[in-house]
C-alpha cells in the first residue's frame, strides 16, 4: 500500500509505503536503531536512501552501469592500494575515477562536481568535504599519494588535460627536475591541513563554494 502527501507548501513530495517484513529483519533495524540512538524509521529510510547508488540482484549488489562490487575494509583497500608500484596505483586510480564518472554520466551529471563527490562518499571512498576556500579535500586514508592524485585528477578532469603521468613516481620526481617540475605545474599539491591531500585543480568554482562550505565541519567529524 503507498499514499502520497507534501508539505504546506507543495514541495517534496513523500510517499508512505506499506510492506510485510520478517520479524528477524524487523529485530535487526530496531537494534541498529538502538545503537545509533535514532527512530526506527530513519534507519529504513537510510537504507532506500541507498537505492539511489546501488542495485541488488539476487544475492549480490551491483552499480547502475551493472558492475558488480564488493565491500571491504577501507584500512584494507588502501593496504592492497599500497602494495603495489606507484604507476600501477596511478592505472587502478585513474580506472576508479573513469567509474565514477561512468555513473554521474547515467545521471546527465558528469561534469557536477559536487554529485561526483557524493558518489565517491556514497561508495565508502571518502567523505565529502571541502574547505572555506573551496579547495576539495581528500583524506589520506583513502589511498597512497599518488594514487590519491590520479583518482582526483581524472575525477576533476575527465581526461580533458591529458591523463596522469605515469612519470609521476616518488623516484622520477625527486630525481628528474623536469619532471619534478612538470609535476608541480600540472597537479599544483597544496597543504590545507595533515589529513587531507588538496590540489589547485580540485578547487570549486565560486558557484559551487557556499554548498561546499555548508557541509565543510560536518564532513571532516566523519573521518
Amino acid at each position: 500500500m503507498t499514499s502520497t502527501s507534501s508539505n504546506s507548501e507543495g514541495k517534496d513530495k513523500t510517499t508512505v509505503i506499506t510492506v510485510r517484513i520478517s520479524n528477524d529483519l524487523d529485530s535487526g533495524l530496531a537494534k541498529i536503531a538502538e545503537e545509533r540512538n535514532i527512530p526506527k524509521a530513519v534507519v529504513i529510510r537510510e537504507y532506500l536512501d541507498k537505492s539511489r547508488y546501488f542495485l541488488i540482484d539476487h544475492n549480490s549488489i551491483k552499480s547502475f552501469n551493472k558492475n558488480n562490487l564488493m565491500v571491504l575494509k577501507r584500512r584494507y583497500f588502501k593496504k592492497i592500494m599500497e602494495e603495489f608500484e606507484e604507476r600501477k596505483q596511478i592505472e587502478l586510480a585513474t580506472e576508479l575515477a573513469r567509474f565514477i564518472n561512468d555513473l554521474a554520466r547515467l545521471e546527465g551529471k558528469s561534469d557536477d562536481v559536487l554529485y561526483k563527490l557524493n558518489l565517491c562518499e556514497e561508495y565508502g571512498f571518502f567523505s565529502r568535504y571541502m574547505d572555506a576556500e573551496g579547495y576539495i579535500l581528500i583524506s589520506k586514508r583513502f589511498g597512497p599519494q599518488r594514487f590519491v592524485e590520479a583518482f582526483t585528477w581524472y575525477l576533476i578532469t575527465m581526461g580533458n588535460e591529458g591523463d596522469f603521468s605515469l612519470d609521476f613516481t616518488t623516484e622520477e620526481i625527486n630525481d628528474n627536475s623536469r619532471i619534478e617540475k612538470r609535476y608541480k605545474k600540472d597537479i599544483q599539491p597544496v597543504r590545507r591541513d595533515a589529513t587531507h591531500y588538496a590540489f589547485e585543480f580540485a578547487k570549486l568554482k565560486d558557484s559551487d563554494d557556499k554548498e561546499g562550505e555548508k557541509e565543510g565541519e560536518k564532513e571532516k567529524e566523519k573521518e
